[in-house]
């Protein structure tokens, strides 16, 4: 099973197959991956994702992915990665600059796995935005309507059940998969009629999911 799940997984990522909202993050990794190496390898993030995002200015242009109106007033919260903004009564938009990770091409490749996961709550990317000199891409999701607060070890049960294990505090790892996943606070996981939703996902691939593959992504 979770060899097939890696498979299945591999191919959303390299575009070969399809998954909720996908055609355009599948499109945006594909055009960043063309000159992008694993993020772990490298020396100078920070100056990395600056060029990522010149270069990605080219592809939002001519796929007229730049917004403009989007309405700031409808500010919700925001944390260290993404700002929150109500949309209408069923979905919020998130803007991110991806800055948990050390390429701009990872973080689409997070949304790719979040969509696999967690389809309910997939992410749309609609567009991207300057907001203060940074870039940031804009991504649609539906509202979840809490109705009690999340059980930790309920959430840590459900994770163990699907291979996951937790490495410390809100951190998990699978080691078949060879997938990280962090930052699983009651605020990134909610509950609504007893159901868990995942709302907000840092997923990192490491080099043991590639171990199967003949390359990386």
């Amino acid at each position: 099973m979770q060899t097939q799940i890696k498979r299945e997984l591999y191919d959303v990522i390299s575009g070969k197959n399809q998954v909720r909202y996908g055609a355009t993050i599948q499109a945006v990794t594909s055009y960043l991956s063309e000159s992008t190496q694993s993020g772990s390898k490298i020396e100078n993030p920070k100056y990395f994702k600056e060029e990522e995002a010149k270069r990605l200015e080219t592809f939002i242009s001519k796929n007229n992915l730049w917004l403009n109106d989007i309405d700031f007033t409808q500010y919700v919260s925001e944390g260290a990665e993404q700002k929150v903004y109500l949309k209408d009564s069923d979905h919020v938009l998130k803007l991110n600059d991806g800055i948990y990770y050390s390429c701009l091409r990872d973080y689409f490749i997070n949304l790719l796995v979040h969509n696999y996961f967690f389809a309910d709550t997939a992410y749309e990317l609609i567009g991207f935005t300057y907001d203060k000199e940074i870039l940031y891409a804009v991504v649609k999701q539906a509202y979840v309507s809490i109705t009690n607060t999340t059980d930790l070890n309920q959430l840590k049960a459900f994770l163990t059940s699907n291979g996951f294990k937790n490495t410390r505090n809100h951190d998990y790892y699978n080691p078949e998969l060879g997938i990280i996943l962090e930052d699983l606070h009651d605020e990134n996981v909610l509950t609504s009629n007893d159901v868990l939703y995942f709302i907000d996902t840092v997923f990192y691939l490491t080099d043991d999911f590639y171990k199967s593959f003949n390359k990386k992504i």
